[in-house]
C-alpha cells in the first residue's frame, strides 16, 4: 500500500467485515496498520474465525472479537472490550443471493428486513454500542456502491439497502458532529470480494466498468484503502456526511457511456 507511515500514528480502531485477503476491509486493515494505527478486529462466527484470524495476526493482532451486528449483545459485549477508540471502519453487507436475481418485486419481506438490519441498521448500531469509546474527533466510515443511487442490475434490495446506509450516515453525522465526529461513506467500484460474488453476472459487471469508466480501469482494493485513509486520518477534519465515490468516474456517467 502506499501510505504515509506516519498518518494514522498514535491513533487506535476497529476494522469490521473483513472475510478473507480480497475483502475491501482488509485492504484498508492493512493500510491502517502501514500508517501506524494499532488495530482492534472483529469476526462474525466461528467460520469466519478461521479465515480472519491470520489475517489479524499479520497485522500483530493477537485477539480478533466475535461481533455478530444482529446481536445488540455481542455488540455490548465487543464496547466493553474494544477500549478508546479513534476510528471505525464498516464493511458489513448481506442480502440472500437468490434475491438479487431478477426485479426488485422478488424481494421478500423476511429478505428485506435482513438486508437492511445488516447492511443498513448494523451501522447506526455499532455507533451507538460504541458510542462511547469514541474520542472526541474520531472517524465513521462505512462502505457503499453506486447501486444505492442508480439502478444496477442484479442488485436488487442490495441498492436499496445502500441508499438506507448512505442517508444513515448523514443522519449519524448530524448527531454526532457536536463532538467533531465524522461520519462518511465510501462508495467503491465493483471489485472481486467475497460479496460481490453473490450477483448476477458480475464479470460483465467489471468488463462494463473497466471499458467504459473515465480512468478505462478496474476499481483496485488499494484504490479503497487509500481513500479510506484519508477519512479516517486527521486530513478530513472539515469532511462529514459524505459518501466519496472510488470508483474511476463511474458515478459522474450518464445513461449512454462516453465514447473513446
Amino acid at each position: 500500500m502506499n501510505t504515509t507511515p506516519q498518518l494514522l500514528s498514535g491513533k487506535r480502531g476497529l476494522i469490521m467485515g473483513i472475510s478473507n485477503d480480497w475483502s475491501l476491509a482488509w485492504g484498508i486493515a492493512q493500510a491502517a496498520h502501514a500508517a501506524g494505527a494499532q488495530l482492534v478486529i472483529t469476526s462474525p462466527n466461528e467460520t469466519m474465525d478461521k479465515r480472519v484470524t491470520p489475517l489479524a495476526a499479520s497485522l500483530g493482532v493477537t485477539t480478533v472479537h466475535r461481533c455478530d451486528v444482529q446481536s445488540d449483545a455481542d455488540l455490548a459485549d465487543l464496547s466493553a472490550k474494544a477500549g478508546k477508540l479513534d476510528f471505525i471502519v464498516h464493511a458489513i453487507a448481506f442480502a440472500h443471493k437468490d434475491e438479487l436475481k431478477g426485479g426488485i418485486t422478488n424481494t421478500t419481506r423476511e429478505g428485506f428486513r435482513l438486508a437492511m438490519d445488516v447492511s443498513c441498521y448494523s451501522f447506526i448500531a455499532v455507533a451507538k454500542a460504541l458510542q462511547g469509546n469514541l474520542n472526541d474527533g474520531a472517524s465513521l466510515l462505512t462502505l457503499s456502491y453506486l447501486g444505492g443511487e442508480k439502478v444496477v442490475p442484479n442488485y436488487n434490495v442490495m441498492g436499496v439497502a445502500k441508499a438506507a446506509l448512505e442517508s444513515a450516515t448523514r443522519y449519524l453525522a448530524a448527531e454526532f458532529g457536536p463532538r467533531a465526529i465524522r461520519v462518511n461513506a465510501l462508495s467503491a467500484g465493483p471489485v472481486k470480494t467475497l460479496a460481490a460474488s453473490g450477483i448476477g453476472d458480475f464479470k460483465a459487471m467489471l468488463a462494463h466498468h473497466e471499458k467504459t469508466a473515465p480512468l478505462k480501469r478496474l476499481t483496485t482494493q488499494e484504490d479503497v484503502a487509500n481513500a479510506a485513509l484519508y477519512l479516517m486520518s486527521n486530513l478530513s477534519s472539515g469532511t462529514t456526511g459524505q459518501t466519496l465515490y472510488v470508483d474511476g468516474g463511474a458515478n459522474i456517467l450518464g445513461p449512454t457511456p462516453l465514447a473513446g
